[in-house]
């Protein structure tokens, strides 16, 4: 015998989001979190009882903060990212303190009636990455630099 089993959407997002291994952070118009799955707590380190409610300036390295925020503020103004839905690689802050390369991805959100209500990223361990193309970067140079000697 077969048992059906309901889902509703709202069900099967929160198992979405609790399952996935990258982050996925929801922050309001004004930047604060209001959403902070299991992957956002593996790659940044704090719980979500520590992240909800905050600033997204927990994650983010204080020298990159007056960028980010007049970007954020003007993608909620508009209504849209200033790089689409592409991923980048950038800098953000574990919970330890320590700096951390991040693959990250944002789009801003809006409901049903078309307002905006916040933003979201996803974001993914880009350490290891980073560093090989650094590596690569370096090696092509010497190549380079071999090849006009």
């Amino acid at each position: 015998m077969t048992k059906s089993l309901s889902f509703t959407q709202e069900t099967m997002a929160c198992d979405i989001l609790d399952h996935m291994s990258e982050a996925l952070i929801f922050a309001d118009k004004e930047g604060f979190i209001r959403i902070w799955n299991p992957g956002a707590e593996a790659l940044f380190g704090f719980s979500p009882e520590e992240a909800i409610g905050k600033s997204l300036d927990i994650i983010i390295p204080e020298k990159l903060r007056k960028a980010h925020w007049e970007g954020y503020d003007k993608a909620v103004a508009q209504g849209a990212t200033a790089h689409g839905r592409r991923t980048m690689i950038t800098r953000a802050l574990h919970r330890n303190g320590d700096h951390i390369h991040v693959d990250m991805s944002f789009a801003v959100v809006r409901n049903q009636a078309g307002e905006v209500t916040g933003s979201v990223a996803v974001a993914s361990d880009a350490g290891q990455r980073h560093a090989e193309e650094k590596d690569l970067r370096r090696r092509l140079k010497e190549l380079e630099a071999n090849r006009a000697a």
